[in-house]
């Protein structure tokens, strides 16, 4: 293929998030492929693996010992592979500008498969190679790392589902979400902060004006990239995990900040957490790949908490894995401890999501959709010749505003 894309950009490949597989035999042209529709034999094929390797085969006292030693199992992880796993999510703020509103213009524009490129960059008056991307993204041709070329050369997984999340997705919106609050919120916030600006800090963040929390943070592949592209003086981020291990790591990083960040450990599957911060008092929750590790009859508390912690107004951003990705149909048998949920060969576990799950855990905690939505993904490797499809369940939901609350 040309390097010419047709953008009225000579010599730029294809905006990662704009290319879509018109021809399979064009398949091996590009590392990745958005939007891949999946035919009803592919969906056949899928559903008859994922029954293959659902029978149960482990005793009921050896899965309720991985749900006893799952932060051990997290701890041993990330002692082992310390931040090598760590994938800077450049696709962070094309999929999710809530996490920067004051930039989201310089973010690029995302496409859908019935839209070109041309017509998008019409509607934002620029051509799409001028459009300038968020500090940390990429318009490249995104790269395939060696664990990725080898994937299918590795008896576990877990490799796989923890390296390739970091290529951005294509979501079925041809634009940006609006993600202003409405005026009544922006009041609502205006007054607790004026009412905040004249006491001392109560609790690390207190008088920040736009408060972050990720969930499950890992060793900072959401966090830093936050702390690097908002410049918002009123920015705080808040970060925890289940590791003790993986939270240190954090804390000793160069990018972590105190002044900015604060990182703790935090059990979110416990009815009560245990949080520097009070309830109602986030403006956005970030929660990308977590849920899935998490044992599901646990999982609707884990949300009904996130959402009291969140502002009137505030949102919820979730990312997850999709039934039928890639990654549940390479599974063996005995591996399945429940329906759509295995465990690794490392002890760390992972549950497979659909759009209906994910939109009956939000709204039965009192959460508004915002957006729910499928990504499916085609990446391939070249030098093999092997491909991959990849399903991801992406969601936004806002907790109500209450117009008759009164204003504290």
């Amino acid at each position: 293929m040309s390097e010419t894309s047709g953008h009225d950009c000579p010599g730029k490949r294809p905006q990662f998030g704009t290319r879509f597989l018109k021809d399979k035999k064009n398949m091996f042209e590009h590392n990745a492929w958005d939007n891949v529709v999946w035919d009803e034999n592919q969906e056949a094929v899928a559903q008859a693996k994922v029954l293959e390797n659902s029978e149960v085969t482990l005793s009921a006292e050896e899965i309720a010992r991985l749900e006893q030693n799952a932060a051990e199992q997290w701890n041993s992880f990330y002692s082992i592979h310390q931040n090598r796993f760590f994938k800077d999510r450049h696709w962070l703020f094309t999929e999710f500008p809530e996490l920067a509103p004051h930039l989201a213009h310089t973010f690029p524009v995302k496409l859908n498969s019935s839209e070109a490129p041309t017509q998008i960059a019409q509607k934002e008056h620029l051509p799409v190679c001028h459009q300038q991307a968020g500090a940390n993204s990429q318009s490249e041709t995104p790269v395939i790392t060696r664990e990725d070329r080898d994937f299918m050369d590795k008896e576990n997984s877990f490799e796989i589902e923890h390296s390739i999340d970091n290529t951005r997705s294509e979501s079925e919106d041809t634009k940006v979400e609006n993600f202003a609050l409405d005026e009544t919120y922006f009041k609502y916030r205006t007054n607790i902060t004026n009412a905040n600006i004249e006491m001392e800090e109560a609790y690390p963040g207190e008088s920040a004006t736009f408060r972050i929390l990720e969930v499950g943070c890992g060793v900072g592949n959401t966090v830093f990239p936050i702390l690097q592209t908002n410049n918002n003086e009123g920015l705080f981020v808040y970060c925890c995990d289940f590791s003790s291990t993986a939270i240190d790591l954090i804390k000793e990083s160069p990018d972590y900040e105190e002044k900015r960040c604060h990182a703790f450990v935090c059990d979110v599957t416990s009815e009560e957490w245990q949080t520097p911060f009070p309830k109602a008092s986030l403006d956005v929750i970030v929660c990308i790949f977590v849920l899935s590790s998490l044992l599901p009859d646990k999982l609707q508390q884990v949300v009904r908490n996130m959402s009291d912690y969140l502002r009137p107004g505030g949102i919820l951003l979730f990312r997850d894995y999709g039934r039928y990705d890639m990654a549940q149909l390479r599974y063996k048998k005995g591996r399945c401890l429940s329906d759509n949920f295995y465990v690794r060969g490392d002890g760390t576990r992972c549950y497979f999501f659909t759009q209906e799950e994910v939109r009956n855990l939000m709204t039965e905690s009192g959460l508004e959709e915002v957006q729910n939505l499928v990504d499916r993904r085609l990446q391939v490797n070249r030098g093999k010749q092997l491909t991959m499809y990849r399903v991801w369940v992406q969601a936004k939901y806002r907790k109500p505003i209450i117009i008759d609350q009164p204003l504290t």
